[in-house]
């Protein structure tokens, strides 16, 4: 470690005390979001280098522990705890934040439905789709707590409103287009798993060998879901229900899903007519597809008695044919 690193170091260590307390006080008021104190203060220590340490500038301990003091330390709890996937966190950023973020998209977009797309692009985001190295990457990791939760959010709907500019554009670069695949992304707790490697390509023969097996696995995955989950799967692969959309079925008197959340509701003392907003959908579909990628990986090992690269060459099959809702109409055979 370098002499500047060391004393770095050393300056955040003697602020600790301060670090604490101000974990302390969000923890209180925070009981149930399981943010560690080690993980809150790293993100502290993280923002104090960000800002503070830079090159000309050494800042004395009063100077880190002032800074550290005026950091939005409740936004930066709860944004920690919704990067997590922490429920009760995502609750009370929806009671708190979800009408803001509706009346900035308002007033930022051209029309009511452009509005409607960046929230939904938004909540995506926040949530996180995208897999690295086994964990889901939420947009939620990058707020620093300098600066207020809500202006980081408005940020965030301004360049979500920039990206659906540039998707009305007949010239788009493929970056951007990278950029914007939105809900399509949700599949990617399943579909984006390591398959040991860059992608190969299978021939002919492969592909027929395990196809068979493959669909079958998928099919008896299905096969064990909950009816809720199997209409959770087929409202967004099939009928290609955007998430706010399936969140207002819930609502419905006569929604197979509503009943089930009246019960869900009963048993976990929650209120059955409590408002469902897009994350709450977001996290039943990544639960879904958790169980169905653990019953698939079963049925290939214990069933067909595949050994683990026959198990990736099936994965790839069924990636691939992840990209198409025809995949998802197995559904309905069982």
């Amino acid at each position: 470690m370098s002499p500047e690193l060391a004393l770095y170091d050393s300056l955040l260590e003697n602020c600790e005390v301060v670090m604490d307390e101000i974990y302390s006080r969000c923890y209180e008021n925070m009981p149930n979001f399981g943010v560690k104190n080690k993980c809150f203060n790293d993100s502290l220590k993280k923002t104090a280098k960000k800002y503070l340490f830079k090159e000309n500038n050494k800042p004395t301990s009063d100077e880190i522990k002032t800074f550290l003091i005026e950091i939005q330390a409740e936004d930066l709890f709860m944004a920690m705890a919704c990067s997590n996937g922490n429920e009760h966190a995502w609750w009370e950023f929806d009671q708190n934040h979800r009408g803001y973020l509706e009346r900035v998209s308002r007033h930022l977009a051209r029309s009511e439905a452009d509005a409607q797309d960046v929230v939904d692009t938004v909540y995506v985001e926040l949530y996180g789709t995208r897999v690295v190295d086994g964990e889901r990457v939420s947009k939620f990791a990058s707020y620093s707590g300098k600066g207020s939760l809500r202006g980081w959010l408005r940020t965030i709907v301004w360049h979500s409103l920039v990206d659906l500019h540039r998707t009305s554009h007949d010239e788009v670069s493929l970056d951007e287009m990278t950029e914007n695949l939105g809900e399509g992304l949700a599949h990617a707790s399943f579909a984006e798993q390591n398959l040991g490697g860059e992608e190969t390509m299978l021939d002919q023969i492969t592909v027929d060998r395990y196809r068979k097996v493959t669909v079958s696995a998928i099919e008896d995955a299905f096969a064990n879901l909950e009816n809720h989950e199997k209409l959770l799967l087929l409202y967004y692969h099939v009928d290609n229900l955007k998430l706010r959309e399936i969140s207002r079925l819930v609502q419905e008197p006569e929604s197979e899903l509503r009943s089930w959340f009246q019960r869900k509701s009963v048993n976990r003392e929650q209120n059955p007519d409590t408002k469902i907003h897009e994350s709450t959908v977001m996290r039943w579909l990544e639960k879904t597809y958790g169980k169905v990628l653990k019953y698939f990986k079963n049925d290939l090992q214990n069933q067909a008695g595949l050994k683990s690269e026959e198990i990736g060459i099936c994965m790839q099959l069924a990636t691939k044919d992840l990209a198409s809702s025809s995949l998802y109409r197995n559904l309905l055979k069982r």
